[in-house]
């Protein structure tokens, strides 16, 4: 099994790795995730200021499981406004992003606001870029209704052209950084009505909007920001594609280098944001890949008392969330799956089993996926049982050889009908799930061999 990405729910300072998401909309909380082996801050990336703006926080989430900073930091934010995400809403409690300006301690977004503010005035970081997606095609003239000058998308946005700094040092200029960054990214447009503009809000001068902003806020306190904004006229590949051709200009244009692992492309992109879609609770016990999810799970998912708070995700705006008797599990803005949980008390006494897979003897831990091309066999295990769901055979299925055939379609976790869940129990408690896939492998679409686990 792969290693899982946790997310950390954020609190403030340099919290490094992952770990699991609090349960429920109004608990979720925005992590921290620190790329690169610098000690020093250098590059803050923020998606998810505002939730329904996909192609800035999957951008965000590409940069964290499938880049890897060989020289310099990153400190990336995914899901600022994490709630408003799973809702699919600019923001559940007004507009985050006016409220960078003055904001009042009963408002329910203070507390990240005032993080995300901390994090900013880091010593010595030196760069923040907000990622969104904006309507039309900002122009600096009026060509039409979608592209003129009031349009947000497609654009580097500066609030001056110059900012000061100590020493007049030269990373204050940012008409002149934006303009190189868009002059890289705007050779590898897909098409030539793509292209990116420089837009300056000239927030200095008297925006009261943009005052409110996270980007002036930067500003304010003396860190060079450019928001970025893909047309929210694309597909959320597209938009995402934009959003990492600025990043990746802007990043080395800042002294990071890094290596990529999926071709940039909105294939490519599409491709990496698909790909190992998973979360993992009772400590990894119970797995469920996502990739290709059934909306609703057959039957209920065994899980320990308090697996919402140790839910371990391989991607971190994978999200879960209760409502009555249901579990949903969100990916961004869609949900992926919903299932009913059946509440267990845990029992640890085994590590896995071992199964009989085509002929050959293994041991499989708990968590972990098989690939059966014809059938299978769990050996009994004195004092406990195993269920195969989906098939019916009573209510110990140990020793007995199961194939394909042997399984109802509906029980299946993916929508091809080939994965199922096979318990393990000892009297009502629960001890873990071994996950069988029928057929042969799928092929990956992006090349990518693991996930880039943090320090």
């Amino acid at each position: 099994m792969h290693p899982y990405l946790c997310s950390l729910v954020c609190v403030l300072g340099l919290l490094l790795g992952f770990a699991a998401l609090p349960a429920g909309a109004g608990g979720l909380d925005f992590t921290l995730h620190r790329l690169g082996e610098d000690q020093t801050p250098g590059v803050l990336v923020v998606g998810g200021i505002q939730g329904d703006e996909p192609g800035g926080f999957s951008a965000a989430t590409l940069l964290i499981t499938h880049y890897r900073i060989k020289k310099g930091t990153v400190w990336v934010v995914p899901n600022l406004n994490f709630p408003s995400i799973i809702q699919r809403s600019r923001g559940l409690h007004g507009d985050m992003n006016r409220k960078f300006a003055a904001l009042a301690e009963t408002d329910p977004e203070y507390a990240t606001v005032r993080r995300i503010q901390e994090l900013i005035r880091t010593p010595g970081l030196g760069l923040v870029l907000n990622l969104h997606d904006g309507g039309g095609f900002y122009c600096p003239e009026r060509k039409s209704k979608e592209r003129n000058p009031s349009r947000w998308g497609q654009c580097l946005i500066i609030d001056m052209a110059e900012m000061s700094r100590p020493d007049d040092r030269p990373d204050g200029h940012l008409e002149r950084r934006g303009d190189a960054a868009l002059a890289v990214a705007n050779t590898r447009l897909l098409k030539p009505e793509h292209r990116l503009h420089l837009k300056n809000t000239r927030t200095h001068l008297g925006n009261p909007e943009m005052e409110k902003s996270l980007t002036w806020y930067a500003v304010r306190h003396g860190v060079p920001a450019f928001g970025l904004e893909a047309s929210k006229n694309f597909s959320v590949e597209v938009r995402a594609y934009y959003h990492l051709l600025m990043l990746e200009a802007l990043l080395a244009q800042s002294g990071v280098t890094f290596e990529r692992a999926f071709e940039l492309s909105p294939r490519g992109v599409a491709a990496a944001l698909r790909d190992d879609v998973r979360v993992a609770f009772n400590g990894d016990r119970v797995l469920l890949p996502l990739d290709n999810a059934r909306p609703r799970l057959g039957g209920s998912i065994p899980l320990h008392r308090g697996a919402m708070t140790d839910m371990r995700a391989s991607k971190p705006i994978l999200a879960v969330t209760r409502d009555r008797n249901e579990v949903a599990v969100h990916y961004g803005n869609r949900v992926l799956t919903r299932f009913k949980p059946d509440w267990r008390e845990a029992d640890t006494g085994l590590a896995g089993l071992t199964l009989v897979v085509d002929g050959q003897r293994r041991f499989v831990r708990f968590g972990e996926v098989v690939d059966v091309k014809q059938h299978f066999l769990v050996e009994p295990v004195r004092n406990y049982r195993v269920n195969a769901i989906g098939a019916d055979y009573g209510p110990d299925e140990s020793g007995r050889r199961l194939s394909r055939r042997d399984f109802k379609n509906r029980y299946s976790l993916d929508r091809d009908s080939r994965t199922y869940r096979v318990e393990t129990y000892r009297g009502q408690r629960f001890a873990g799930m071994i996950l069988v896939r029928f057929g042969q492998p799928a092929q990956r679409e992006t090349g990518r061999t693991h996930l880039v686990r943090l320090p």
